[in-house]
């Protein structure tokens, strides 16, 4: 069973106080590739809880997921929430309202337009021009050396030492992009803005 991050209670004292260190709680669209991603990632100092859930949903059931979790008490106590979800082959009107939904929740959205692999490939290359998960794959195949597996549980060690070239490369991309409509910026990826909000607290 998941550990939960719990609010603190100073010695002396009989209210609760603020802990400096911030707790996160992740929920994957996937069950494997966001979710390993995620799981390996290098804990900062200043991370004190760090919950990643593969939902195996789309994207418009892992928003109203993570809404309902994040009300219960075991979850409320989290200081940031994510969903990690591609568009793929979801319509512009699920995606961009998914996207919406999320943020009216105060719940932040690390989505790839259109898919999580986009975010492995900027690690080898920039890459502006949409492509299918399937095209992504075999590109990853080429210059990982082998195949590439989604439910690998190596990929972030693999990438972590060209991760400043991915985020480079990601907000590149985003820039590029100027319509209010998510859905029509492919390719892109937010999964960066997790990522440095991940390592800020190191």
């Amino acid at each position: 069973m998941a550990r939960h991050a719990k609010a603190k209670f100073s010695r002396g004292r009989k209210e609760p106080f603020k802990s400096t260190r911030t707790t996160y709680l992740i929920f994957c669209e996937g069950e494997k590739t966001e979710k390993n991603y995620f799981e390996a990632f290098r804990r900062g100092a200043r991370v004190e809880e760090f919950l990643v859930l593969g939902t195996g949903m789309n994207t418009k059931s892992i928003v109203e997921y993570a809404a309902r979790l994040c009300k219960l008490d075991d979850y409320a106590v989290y200081d940031e929430a994510w969903c990690v979800f591609d568009k793929d082959s979801f319509t512009s009107e699920q995606f961009n309202t998914a996207i919406q939904k999320a943020r009216a929740k105060n719940i932040k959205v690390a989505y790839s337009n259109e898919a999580f692999e986009l975010w492995y490939l900027l690690h080898f290359r920039y890459s502006d021009t949409p492509s299918s998960r399937t095209s992504y794959k075999k590109e990853l195949s080429k210059y990982l050396g082998t195949e590439y597996q989604k439910n690998d549980l190596n990929m972030y060690g693999t990438l972590l030492s060209l991760q400043s070239i991915a985020i480079r490369n990601a907000k590149k991309l985003e820039q590029n992009h100027v319509s209010n409509s998510p859905a029509e910026h492919n390719p892109v990826t937010l999964v960066y803005q997790l990522v440095e909000s991940l390592n800020s607290l190191e």
